[in-house]
């Protein structure tokens, strides 16, 4: 009998279809890494199609990533489509998923993938396995590593009020009492339910797009995967954290916010605007005045501590300035991208 389960498993794993989606924006050399490392899964789950989407780089992303296609023979399983605009994450992404979902023979799943990624071998049919053998998972996720072999463990709780609170303040005795509210959380050897996953690799079931639509392109970076499972877990849906599907990122190629070991750099407009949405958008105006004034409040008590403790200072360059104009409480609405 599981013998018979097994094999009934391993059959709708091979005929399971997953649609690739990867959006390039001006890094043509790491998008193209990223599809070599693809072939051997797409070899081994035949239904596979990519599809990247270049967010119009103007740099000659178009002509290297479609030379490569076909100068390396990968024509049969990945395609080239180049937007009018730089609309963002989710825009360009949509530009994919779009099609697939009203297509003759739509997806059973859609796998975003960061171009500033190289997939390990079988990452994509662990995710699919998992899928597969749990009905109520919607949305699961990767365990990333960086180029030397280094974990990167994080998966990550919904921000609430009390999160902003224990990100401001920065003391070890209030983060061990809000410790259950922290949002990023080092994940163990087993999968496990969180709230959200990074975007940069997410295996979507097609049916939470049928539930909750697409992504939001209100967003243009940052917090859109994040508002996405929101809306998944508010119709039911789970997200899992899946550690034997491995996923190497190199992150924030590009725009520069979240490029590890070196100083950071001022944060743009857009992500001041991505957290203002995401709060506003999902808990209302007051929750997210709230939140920001906590933030506020406790960032403002870390800066003095730093200061009189003489404490190198590793935040962006003016971001108590940049956050306080940005805010709930200046700023009335849901912000649009620009």
């Amino acid at each position: 009998m599981l013998a018979n389960s097994t094999m009934a498993i391993a059959q709708s794993i091979q005929t399971s279809s997953v649609l690739v989606a990867i959006v390039n924006y001006r890094t043509p050399i790491l998008t193209i890494n990223c599809l070599r490392s693809l072939a051997s899964d797409i070899s081994s789950l035949p239904n596979t199609h990519v599809v990247v989407v270049d967010n119009d780089s103007e740099d000659g992303s178009v002509e290297q990533i479609q030379a490569a296609i076909e100068t390396e023979g990968w024509n049969h399983w990945a395609t080239l489509l180049p937007a009018n605009h730089n609309g963002g994450f989710s825009y360009g992404n949509n530009v994919a998923i779009r099609p697939a979902l009203v297509s003759e023979h739509p997806p059973d799943y859609i796998w975003l993938l960061n171009s500033d990624t190289e997939i390990r071998s079988g990452a994509l049919h662990a995710l699919v396995e998992f899928m597969q053998t749990h009905d109520k998972v919607g949305i699961c996720g990767s365990r990333f590593e960086e180029p030397d072999g280094t974990v990167w463990p994080i998966a990550f709780r919904f921000p609430t009020i009390l999160s902003e609170l224990e990100n401001g303040f920065r003391l070890s005795l209030v983060s061990k009492v809000l410790s259950p509210w922290k949002v990023a959380q080092v994940m163990t050897d087993q999968p496990q339910q969180m709230d959200w996953l990074p975007g940069a690799s997410m295996l979507i079931r097609r049916e939470v797009f049928e539930t909750i639509g697409l992504m939001d392109e209100g967003y243009f970076l940052y917090y859109e995967e994040t508002d996405f499972c929101l809306q998944a877990a508010r119709h039911g849906w789970e997200c899992w954290y899946v550690p034997t599907s491995h996923v190497m990122h190199l992150a924030g190629q590009s725009t520069g916010v979240t490029t590890p070991h070196i100083q950071p750099k001022r944060l743009p407009q857009y992500w001041f605007n991505s957290r203002r949405r995401y709060f506003v958008k999902n808990y209302g105006r007051w929750y997210a005045a709230i939140a920001d004034t906590v933030w506020f409040l406790g960032f403002a008590s870390w800066s003095g501590r730093r200061l009189i403790q003489r404490k190198p200072d590793f935040d962006p360059p003016y971001l108590l300035q940049d956050f306080v104009r940005n805010s709930a409480i200046l700023n009335h609405g849901i912000p649009e991208h620009q």
